[in-house]
């Protein structure tokens, strides 16, 4: 799991995503986002949650390929950019591309949004209609709207079966030929997912990102094999956002009851756009001290300035922030501390790590014999115990 280094304070005015930690589980085109969210001053983890097989030397797309030309197909549905690129690469490297190219010349060709449109293209090819939304939904309507009984139609898949999708088009009478150009696998290093799972089920990152409904699947999969899939479900359904660059990637999410996010243009700028105004609307914010306290996973904004806060600090900081005003006691606060033990000295020292990183004096006030409390502003406490002596 790549992570970013800590960020360092500093005014967060052009970084709307500055405190915050964002999964990336793509494995294609996995740099872009990346980027798109470093500019915006996220912390990134990059875990891959599959690979990309290509199937160039595979029987399977070989013999699907020699039917079509020996059996001209109706219509021909290409999904993917890369799998109609790749399809048309294996098929000359075959010596059969002219052959191919033939028989989807003289096929109706649909093309699932602007990007497939430009493989097709960039073939030599022009497509006889293309959905607006990238929606395969749309495609399938299309289809089933024209009429499809009797029909042949070649349907390029995208690295896994479209269940509902071909069994709409049999059961309307046509013919389907499945076209396998890739597949999706697990990915050969497993470990950076691993840690990624493992900071997703203690809620370790604010947000996961998915650019495909494999991916979803994949990690929920590699959760299960672990024994997490409750932890990191019950994560998903809660303190962390699923962001999904579109409705069929959320499917296999929620299927398993998370709620998910998504933008209106299904592309990675957007998705990023989405994530730069969901993440900030879900953080609390609270008066203290005279100053405006916002947390934000690994981070806390204190007025207009980003505080990196240490891991045991902000464990601390969010224990007081559940109960904001109130005294926390030390034994409450050093349960909150991951792998303290008993000694309450653990707290003393997170606390003053902890005082250190926030920079402004006041807004953790030490309660004699009692433990620590947030010094909410006056009229925010709801009957907090100001009667207890305070020695700072």
């Amino acid at each position: 799991m790549d992570e970013d280094p800590t960020p360092h304070a500093g005014p967060i005015a052009a970084a709307p995503l500055a405190g915050f930690t964002v999964a990336v589980t793509a494995a294609r085109r996995a740099d872009d986002l990346i980027a798109l969210l470093r500019r915006r001053g996220a912390a990134v983890v990059h875990a891959p949650a599959l690979r990309i097989v290509p199937l160039a030397d595979d029987g399977e797309l070989m013999a699907a390929t020699k039917e079509l030309i020996d059996s001209p197909p109706d219509a021909v549905v290409a999904t993917t950019a890369i799998g109609f690129r790749g399809w048309i690469e294996a098929a000359d490297g075959w010596g059969i591309g002219e052959g191919l190219l033939d028989r989807l010349r003289s096929a109706e060709l649909l093309a699932r949004g602007p990007k497939v449109k430009g493989a097709v293209r960039a073939a030599g090819l022009v497509e006889d209609w293309s959905p607006g939304s990238e929606s395969l939904a749309e495609v399938l309507d299309r289809l089933l709207e024209s009429g499809v009984a009797g029909r042949r139609i070649a349907l390029q898949l995208h690295g896994e079966p479209l269940p509902g999708f071909v069994e709409a088009l049999r059961a309307a009478g046509a013919e389907v030929v499945p076209v396998p150009v890739y597949r999706w696998m697990a990915p050969q290093d497993l470990a950076p997912l691993d840690r990624l799972l493992d900071a997703v089920a203690v809620g370790a990152v604010d947000a996961v990102s998915f650019t495909s409904a494999p991916a979803a699947a994949s990690l929920l999969s590699r959760a299960a094999e672990r024994g997490l899939r409750e932890a990191v479900l019950d994560a998903l359904r809660g303190p962390v956002l699923s962001a999904c660059v579109g409705p069929v990637t959320a499917l296999p999410l929620q299927a398993e009851g998370v709620a998910t996010v998504q933008p209106e243009r299904f592309r990675l700028g957007p998705l990023v756009q989405l994530l730069c105004r969901e993440l900030p609307a879900r953080a609390r914010v609270l008066p203290v001290a005279g100053h405006r306290l916002e947390f934000r996973g690994h981070a806390v904004i204190l007025d207009d300035t980003l505080r990196p806060v240490p891991p045991a600090g902000m464990a601390l900081l969010e224990a007081l922030a559940r109960r904001p005003g109130w005294v926390v006691s030390r034994a409450e606060l050093l349960r909150a501390l991951p792998g303290a033990g008993r000694d309450e000295h653990a707290v003393e020292t997170a606390m003053a790590r902890l005082r250190a990183a926030l920079g402004a004096p006041g807004l953790i006030r030490t309660v004699v014999k009692r433990g620590y409390r947030l010094s909410l502003d006056a009229g925010e406490c709801g009957g907090a115990d100001d009667q207890w002596a305070e020695v700072r």
